[in-house]
C-alpha cells in the first residue's frame, strides 16, 4: 500500500477491483476510497425481519420465508415458473419470467426458501415476481443485522459488487487508527446535535434496524443532516475563500468626477428613485476603494437597474478604462445597446456592440477598437469573453441576469482584462428577486444591493386567471384594445425543450390570430430567427408598426415599449411564478393601465389554481420570489436544468434547504476561530471542481 491516507487511496487498491471495474467507477464521480464512503445509498431496504404471509398487503418490499408447496411451468401467454411458498400464516405465490432448467429443479417442494422483493396482485391472489431468493435451512440465515443499502449503480457495476466495496472502503477508513479527519469543530457538532463523520458514514452505510428506512429515505436522519451541513459550508467556504481572493487584488481606483454624473444625470429623460441613488452610491463607494467590487444589484421588474449600471460605467470612462457589459441573450444586449447609444451620446464615449452573429471586418474592427482602447464602452452576449476578446484597459464587468450564466462562468470572468496587475471591477445584475436562503448559497461571494423602489408613476398589472376555453373573448379583448391605439403581447409556451417546437407553436398562432384578426398588424418573434430578423420586428412594434406581439419566452427580459399595456400568456401553469412575473413585467412601462391576462389549460388543478393567484394578487417580485420557493422548492427556482449552477454530491436543495440558514453564522465561526480547517473542507467536497478553480 502507498503512503497515502487510506481515504484518499485509488479504488483498485480494494480487493475485486481492477482497471476495468475503476473504470466504470469512475462514471460514478469514484475514484478514491473517499469517494466511495461519499457514495451514499439512495435508499434502504429491511432485511432485518421477516414478515408473516398473512400480513403482506400490496406495494410493500419486504422479506418472507416459507417452504415451496409446489412448482409449476406455465407455457401459455409468457412462459413463466410459479413456484407456491406457504408458512404458519399463509401461502404466496413466487413467479419467474427468466428462469433455467436447473432453477425450478432447485424449488422443489419441502425446501426452504426466503424471498426479498414487492408484493403485488396477480393471477391467484398475492404474489412477488423475480424477488431475490435463497434456499436455507433455517429463517434465521436470511436475516440481517442492519438495514441493506440500495445504492447508484452504473452499467457494469452490480449492487454486491459496490456493497462489498463500500465494506472494505468503511474497514480501511474509519478505524481508529487510520478515521478520515472530521474537519467540523467538535463545538459546531455538538450546537446542532451531529455526530461525529465516521459514526455519520458507518450509520448511512450501515443503519442498524431499530432505524426506520422510511426515516432514513426522508432525509431527516441527524447523520445525514450532518454530512449535507458539511457540504453546504464546504460551497459557502469556497465562495467567501474566492471573494477574499479577489478582495486581494488592486483594483482601478474611480475618480468621481460630480460636474459629468450630473450632466449625464440632466440628460436623462426621467429623475432617478431614492432607491436608484441608494445603490449608485454604494457602488461609488466599492469602486473608490482599491480592491475590486463584487456586488450584485436586485431589482424588481422595471425598477431601473440599467441606469444603475450606465452610472457605474460612467464612474469608469471618467477614469479612463474600458467597461464590458454582458447579457444573456441578443435581444437583450441589443436593447442594452441602445440605450446606453442614445445616453452617451453627448458624452464622446464611443460605444459597440459584440455578440456571435458580428463576423468579417466589423467583427475584427470592434476587436481592433477594444484592443487599442478607441472605444470605450462594449455592450454583447458571452462571446464578449471568448479568448479573441483582448481590452485595453477593462476597469469594470458588468453582468447582467446572471441567473442565466452560472457561478463557473461568474468565477472566470474575473481573471478576464488584468491590466497592470489590477483586476476590473464587478457588477451582476439581477430582474429576477432571489429568495433570500438561496442567495446566501448562491451569491455568498457577492455584496447585495436591492432597488427596491418603482419609478414614479408606474401603475401596478391587473392580473387575470383565464380558461383556454374562453379564447375567443380574449380575441375580442385584443381588438377592442387595439382599436384604442394599444399595443399587446400573446406570449407561447410549450413544456418541450425543443426550441423548435416552441417557434413552430409561436408560427401558428401568429397565423391563427392573423385570420381571427384580419384589421390587427400582428408581428412575430422566437429564438430561431436571426438577430436582424428579430431587430426588425421589434424595431417595428416599438415604432408602433405592429399592433400585436407574438412571442415565445425569448421576449422574457429586455423588451421595453411602454404603449404595450396587454398581455396575453398561454399555458402559464408550465412555467415558474418568477417567470411569469419577468413576463408580465414587458407591460406596464408607461403611466396608462396595464393588463395580463394568465390563459390556462382546462381542468388546472389546486395547485396549478393556487399558485397562479398568487401571481393575480401580487405585483411584488421577491413575495412572488419567496412564495415560488415554497410552492417548487429551490431546484424548480434556481433552474436544475441551467448548467452552470452549483452541483452537490449529497446535498439536496428540496430536501435540505432548512439547514441553509444555519451556515453563514457556521462560516463565519470557521473563518474567525478554526481558519485551518477551510481548504481541507473545500478540497473534501469541491476538490478540483471548476466552479471554484480560483479558489
Amino acid at each position: 500500500m502507498s503512503h497515502l491516507e487510506p481515504h484518499k487511496q485509488p479504488v483498485t487498491t480494494l480487493t475485486g477491483i481492477g482497471s476495468q471495474s475503476a473504470a466504470r467507477l469512475e462514471k460514478l464521480g469514484i475514484h478514491t476510497l473517499q469517494d466511495l464512503l461519499f457514495h451514499l445509498p439512495l435508499r434502504y431496504q429491511d432485511r432485518s425481519r421477516i414478515v408473516p404471509i398473512s400480513q403482506l398487503m400490496p406495494g410493500m418490499t419486504t422479506l418472507v420465508c416459507g417452504t415451496v408447496e409446489f412448482t409449476d411451468s406455465i407455457q401459455r401467454g409468457r412462459p413463466s415458473v410459479i413456484c407456491r411458498i406457504a408458512d404458519a400464516s399463509g401461502s404466496l405465490s413466487i413467479r419467474f419470467f427468466h428462469f433455467t432448467v436447473q432453477q425450478s429443479q432447485q424449488l422443489k417442494p419441502g425446501t426452504l426458501l426466503g424471498c426479498f422483493g414487492e408484493i403485488r396482485y396477480g393471477y391467484n391472489g398475492l404474489e412477488m415476481v423475480h424477488p431475490e431468493y435463497k434456499i436455507v435451512s433455517a429463517a434465521e440465515q436470511l436475516l440481517e443485522t442492519t438495514l441493506t443499502p440500495v445504492y447508484p449503480l452504473t452499467e457494469g457495476i452490480s449492487q454486491s459488487a459496490l456493497r462489498k466495496a463500500i465494506k472494505q472502503a468503511l474497514t480501511l477508513c474509519l478505524t481508529s487508527d487510520s478515521a478520515i479527519t472530521d474537519w467540523l469543530p467538535a463545538n459546531l457538532l455538538t450546537e446542532h446535535g451531529y455526530p461525529s463523520l465516521n459514526d455519520a458514514l458507518q450509520t448511512l452505510h450501515n443503519p442498524p434496524p431499530h432505524l426506520s428506512a422510511e426515516i432514513i429515505n426522508g432525509g431527516s436522519l441527524p447523520a445525514l443532516k450532518r454530512l449535507v451541513f458539511e457540504e453546504f459550508l464546504a460551497h459557502h467556504l469556497a465562495l467567501l475563500q474566492g471573494k477574499l481572493a479577489y478582495k486581494s487584488w488592486q483594483s482601478p481606483v474611480f475618480d468621481i468626477n460630480q460636474a459629468a454624473k450630473q450632466a449625464f444625470l440632466e440628460g436623462l429623460p426621467f429623475r432617478l428613485t431614492g432607491a436608484q441613488q441608494r445603490v449608485s452610491s454604494e457602488i461609488e463607494s466599492d469602486c473608490r476603494q482599491a480592491q475590486p467590487m463584487l456586488r450584485l444589484v436586485q431589482g424588481d421588474v422595471g425598477s431601473g437597474k440599467t441606469v444603475v449600471a450606465a452610472l457605474a460605467s460612467l464612474l469608469a470612462l471618467n477614469s479612463g478604462y474600458q467597461v464590458a457589459i454582458m447579457a444573456p441573450t441578443e435581444l437583450l444586449a441589443e436593447q442594452h445597446f441602445r440605450n446606453f447609444s442614445i445616453w452617451f451620446a453627448e458624452t464622446g464615449h464611443q460605444v459597440l456592440f459584440l455578440t456571435g452573429q458580428l463576423k468579417g471586418k466589423a467583427r475584427q474592427a470592434t476587436l481592433g477598437a477594444l484592443a487599442d482602447g478607441s472605444a470605450n464602452i462594449v455592450i454583447g452576449t458571452h462571446a464578449l469573453f471568448q479568448d479573441s476578446v483582448h481590452f485595453h484597459k477593462l476597469g469594470l464587468i458588468v453582468i447582467d441576469e446572471q441567473h442565466r450564466f452560472g457561478v463557473h462562468q461568474r468565477l472566470a470572468l474575473r481573471e478576464k482584462g488584468q491590466h497592470g496587475g489590477l483586476r476590473p471591477h464587478q457588477l451582476i445584475m439581477t430582474a429576477t428577486p432571489i429568495p433570500r436562503t438561496l442567495a446566501m448559497l448562491q451569491y455568498s461571494d457577492l455584496d447585495i444591493s436591492i432597488i427596491d423602489e418603482l419609478p414614479p408613476g408606474r401603475k401596478p398589472i391587473a392580473t387575470s386567471v383565464i380558461s383556454s376555453e374562453r379564447r375567443e373573448e380574449v380575441i375580442g379583448r385584443i381588438e377592442h384594445w387595439v382599436a384604442q391605439q394599444r399595443q399587446a403581447y400573446w406570449v407561447c409556451t410549450l413544456i418541450e425543450e425543443s426550441e423548435a417546437l416552441q417557434c413552430e407553436a409561436a408560427e401558428k398562432t401568429a397565423a391563427y390570430l392573423c385570420q381571427a384578426l384580419p384589421n390587427v398588424r400582428v408581428g412575430l418573434v422566437h429564438g430561431r430567427m436571426k438577430a436582424a430578423e428579430k431587430d426588425a420586428v421589434m424595431q417595428a412594434f416599438k415604432n408602433r408598426d405592429c399592433d400585436l406581439l407574438v412571442a415565445t419566452t425569448v421576449i422574457e427580459v429586455g423588451v421595453d415599449v411602454p404603449n404595450a399595456g396587454l398581455m396575453i400568456i398561454e399555458n402559464p401553469e408550465r412555467l415558474g411564478l418568477s417567470q411569469l412575473h419577468q413576463l408580465r413585467g414587458r407591460v406596464g412601462r408607461g403611466d396608462q393601465d396595464s393588463y395580463c391576462l394568465l390563459l390556462y389549460q382546462s381542468p388546472l388543478s389546486q395547485a396549478g389554481k393556487q399558485r397562479l393567484a398568487i401571481l393575480k394578487e401580487s405585483n411584488d417580485g421577491f413575495v412572488i420570489a419567496e412564495k415560488d420557493l415554497e410552492l417548487r422548492g429551490p431546484g424548480e427556482v434556481m433552474g436544475t436544468r441551467q448548467t452552470g449552477q452549483i452541483q452537490f454530491k449529497i446535498a439536496d436543495l428540496e430536501r435540505d434547504r432548512d439547514l441553509l440558514e444555519l451556515i453563514p453564522a457556521a462560516a463565519q465561526l470557521i473563518h474567525s476561530q478554526h481558519p485551518n480547517v477551510i481548504q481541507p473542507l473545500i478540497q473534501r467536497w469541491i476538490g478540483h471542481s471548476r466552479h471554484y478553480a480560483e479558489v
